[in-house]
């Protein structure tokens, strides 16, 4: 029976319900996003490009934001075209294998960046901190380790809940009230009991968002502590100004995560959910690259070193 109704799903299709609630806001909505999602696409190219060409900028620090500019790349480019295209037009489909597929790798990449922004905030700890020993500490092999560990992790949790979710028999009408494939929403058309499921993804969700988050806080804690005792006004704000993007950063991609994933989902915060996730999947990507590095100094010059 299982097996009947996978193969089933495996040959239909999915309705993305999207915003249908709201048809007079979809234009509104490709317009706004179709900007955020160019921002994205030019910011993150343009720091990837950037820290390639400017030998300034072959600092470990700058390797971690070109993996995560590549990651926000990817990221959005899992969900928004899609988004764009049920915007647009009338139909509002995504193929079973597409859906998989959307959820495999949307969930792979934003595990990653959970990951690769405790390492972003470990190299800023070393940098000011513990600055005599930060080439020891930072050195090229092991920033190479970290960023495999980032990346690799990511992609195993998804295996993990895309194994459970495949496998599970989906039913009914096979309308997906949400914009993309994710797997909490996918998990309310199951025709069995979940719970083992949402369980799993309650467990690797704390691991993931809640243990990085606590990593990240005590990073930037002692950071603050060290910065208190300096006596140069020029440090403090350099340092503060550098943490207090990263920390911006940092909430405004881990406190939309953590309404979607730690808490349970009913019928009245659906549609309050899809605001949410359009926020972490369109709005924070786009702003990563001018909180992180447009607006630093070093990025400045190497602008002016390549302009000549």
């Amino acid at each position: 029976m299982m097996i009947e109704k996978i193969n089933a799903s495996s040959e239909s299709y999915f309705v993305l319900l999207g915003f249908s609630n709201w048809p007079h806001l979809e234009v509104v909505l490709f317009v706004v996003i179709l900007m955020f999602y160019m921002m994205t696409l030019i910011g993150n190219l343009f720091i990837i490009i950037l820290s390639y060409l400017d030998s300034h900028l072959y600092t470990p620090m700058y390797f971690f934001l070109s993996n995560l500019s590549f990651l926000d790349v990817c990221y959005t480019t899992s969900a928004i075209p899609q988004l764009l295209v049920n915007l647009w037009g009338p139909e509002k489909t995504i193929s079973y294998a597409g859906c998989m597929i959307q959820l495999y790798f949307f969930l792979a990449l934003g595990t990653t960046e959970c990951v690769l922004l405790v390492v972003v905030s470990y190299d800023r700890y070393v940098a000011v901190c513990r600055p005599l020993h930060y080439t020891v500490f930072m050195h090229p092999h092991f920033c190479h380790l970290l960023t495999v560990v980032s990346w690799v992790s990511g992609f195993t949790n998804s295996v993990l809940h895309f194994s459970f979710t495949f496998w599970v028999p989906l039913c009914g009408h096979q309308q997906v009230d949400h914009f993309f494939c994710e797997v909490p929403t996918l998990l309310q058309l199951s025709c069995v009991d979940a719970h083992a499921n949402k369980l799993t993804l309650t467990v690797t969700s704390s691991i993931f968002v809640l243990i990085p988050l606590i990593l990240i806080l005590s990073s930037y804690g002692a950071i603050a502590r060290d910065v208190l005792r300096m006596r140069s006004t020029t440090g403090l704000q350099k340092v503060f100004g550098t943490c207090g993007a990263h920390l911006t950063v940092v909430s405004l991609f881990y406190i939309p995560v953590m309404c979607i994933y730690l808490q349970s989902p009913s019928g009245s915060s659906q549609d309050q959910g899809k605001f949410i996730a359009l926020f972490y999947t369109v709005v924070t990507p786009s702003l990563n690259p001018l909180i992180y590095t447009l607006r630093n100094k070093d990025v400045r010059g190497a602008v002016k070193r390549l302009m000549g």
